[in-house]
């Protein structure tokens, strides 16, 4: 994805309460761990702890006194409403999601449930916190509703760059239940007045991330000495960005980006598929030298996708 498009805003708000929906997946924690580290921020943790969320990732601040966490579905809108009314944020930040492509296909219904009525339900119960707050909290109060460049569709095999003038063209149900997201987002934002933000991100690595994606996928087989599946020919092009600059430029939209904007969070590190699992693979040739053969022979063209990093 494109990173030319500048942050523009009349004014800076600094929150020092934020509501994080998700927290404990591989995103969101990274996104708790940072917030909690500045040792400025007190943060709420929600997530209902489903397969891709684990209360590993958010270990090392569970005994901080900034950090809370309560296992809640974002579907349950009482739960989310007391949450709210207790912690009282000057900000959220709505990570909660399925993410991957293949179990939506499998299992379209868990997205649809999650990604859209759980985003609805997220918004409304902001916007009925919103609303009760005076004007002064009302101008400060922000909710950041991250996405995934999943929702623009498929770039071309010989490259190219999404950003936030790309047209919607969700191609798998879990995109095309993040752009619903997306577009629930911005119309609660446009008829209602909550001041929501969006961001749609290109496909992050990093610590703790789930073992079905790439990345993870070709390091643990490379480490077992097995197949290292690559879907097709591996020409497929994607464009990676490392959590913890993703979690860095979502404070800053949170902190400096314009009520109604849309902001695309990309690295600009384009490489195909089957170019990234070389690359891992010439990088263990070096670390764990194998005396009958180059880790490259490990590859393996899989006939089923495998699951994409939103």
């Amino acid at each position: 994805m494109r990173r030319d498009k500048t942050i523009k805003t009349d004014c800076t708000i600094a929150p020092s309460r934020i509501l994080v929906t998700g927290g404990c997946s591989f995103i969101g924690s990274a996104l708790v761990r940072h917030l909690v580290g500045t040792g400025k921020l007190s943060v709420f943790n929600v997530d209902k702890l489903s397969y891709a969320g684990d209360l590993a990732n958010v270990a090392e601040v569970a005994e901080n006194p900034l950090y809370d966490f309560q296992c809640v579905d974002i579907c349950d809108g009482h739960a989310l409403s007391e949450i709210f009314a207790t912690f009282y944020p000057d900000a959220v930040v709505h990570l909660a999601a399925e993410s991957h492509v293949d179990r939506s296909i499998d299992r379209p219904n868990d997205f649809i449930v999650t990604n859209i009525v759980g985003t609805y339900t997220v918004l409304e119960a902001a916007l009925r916190y919103w609303q009760r707050l005076d004007s002064e909290r009302q101008e400060r109060f922000r909710l950041l509703h991250v996405s995934t460049d999943e929702v623009y569709g498929s770039l071309p095999l010989d490259g190219g760059y999404f950003d936030e003038a790309s047209p919607y063209a969700p191609n798998s149900p879990y995109a095309a239940s993040k752009a619903a997201a997306d577009h629930l987002a911005r119309a609660w934002s446009r008829t209602y007045g909550l001041p929501v933000i969006i961001s749609n991100c290109s496909n992050n690595y990093g610590p703790y991330q789930f073992p079905e994606k790439l990345i993870p996928t070709a390091i643990i087989a490379a480490l077992e000495n097995r197949p290292i599946p690559v879907y097709g020919t591996g020409a497929n092009i994607r464009h990676w960005l490392y959590v913890d600059d993703h979690v860095r430029a979502l404070l800053m939209i949170l902190e400096r980006g314009s009520i109604g904007q849309t902001y695309a969070v990309g690295g600009n590190a384009e490489i195909s598929n089957i170019d990234l699992v070389r690359r891992i693979c010439a990088t263990f040739d070096e670390l764990m030298p194998s005396p009958s053969r180059p880790h490259a022979d490990l590859i393996t063209l899989a006939l089923k996708p495998l699951h994409r990093q939103a």
